[in-house]
């Protein structure tokens, strides 16, 4: 399965009122889309609530989360806005990508080399440098712990919750995620926003292809990519989560991770 991020509200979300940007890409150029669960069956087939009753079920998942994770004698968290209205951004960096990035933290947190290349389709959890920043007591990264979704929480902490779906996942705040992409920028580029944005256009997987003299787009006789760029993938990747961090800052929304 691909990897997208999703910033925006669990009751578009949950009633399936967005689309991913293969979607979008397939709608506008003609093309057909179905999404396909993680069981493998078509999202279509799956029981719908109403918008509705998504927004009650969300609102009242989102409630005793914050009622729980609120800190004795202090005032409880404040609740964010759900709706099915409100905009969402999302994008697609997939697993080649996402890993990259957490092996540039980990060589970076240790100061050893970044490789300059990562295969296909690796399996990135089970490099040495990465297995060792997501075991480090010391050093504990959201990113690196499995986390899957976000809160639009300033404060910075990771737990295990339960879903919406009354699935168990490793839930963290967006006030740790900036902590932790700040620290990666740190580390690695200590670039500045506007380059940081930019990345999502210009770094990336390689696209081949030559332009005919009829002015279409040919991508035959290319060998297919094996290898990547490490660092360009890490930054890609880095790219879309900074965004979808803002976004989620400035609209008060989760962040998700979708695969």
């Amino acid at each position: 399965m691909g990897l997208d991020i999703y910033a925006g509200t669990l009751t578009r979300y949950y009633s399936h009122n967005w689309k991913t940007v293969v979607q979008q890409w397939a709608e506008e150029n003609g093309y057909t889309f179905n999404r396909i669960t993680p069981d493998g069956e078509p999202a279509d087939n799956e029981e719908e609530m109403s918008p509705a009753e998504v927004q009650a079920a969300v609102e009242n998942w989102r409630d005793q989360i914050l009622s729980a994770i609120s800190q004795p004698g202090q005032p409880p968290y404040a609740p964010w806005l759900e709706d099915n209205e409100k905009p969402y951004y999302t994008d697609k960096p997939d697993w080649d990508a996402f890993g990259a990035m957490l092996l540039v933290a980990a060589c970076r947190t240790y100061e050893e080399p970044v490789p300059s290349t990562v295969e296909k389709d690796w399996i990135f959890g089970e490099h040495p440098l990465v297995a060792r920043l997501a075991s480090d007591e010391e050093r504990v990264w959201s990113l690196f712990r499995g986390a899957t979704w976000w809160l639009p929480l300033s404060d910075s902490f990771l737990f295990q919750g339960s879903l919406p779906t009354d699935d168990t996942a490793a839930i963290a705040t967006l006030g740790g995620l900036r902590k932790e992409l700040e620290k990666l920028n740190q580390l690695a580029w200590q670039a500045d926003e506007d380059t940081i944005l930019g990345w999502a256009d210009t770094e990336g997987y390689p696209v081949d292809g030559t332009v005919d003299s009829d002015g279409q787009y040919s991508k035959a006789d290319i060998p297919e990519h094996t290898q990547y760029d490490t660092q360009s993938l890490a930054k890609f990747a880095f790219s879309m989560f900074w965004r979808a961090m803002r976004f989620a800052e400035e609209q008060q929304v989760p962040i998700l991770l979708d695969y």
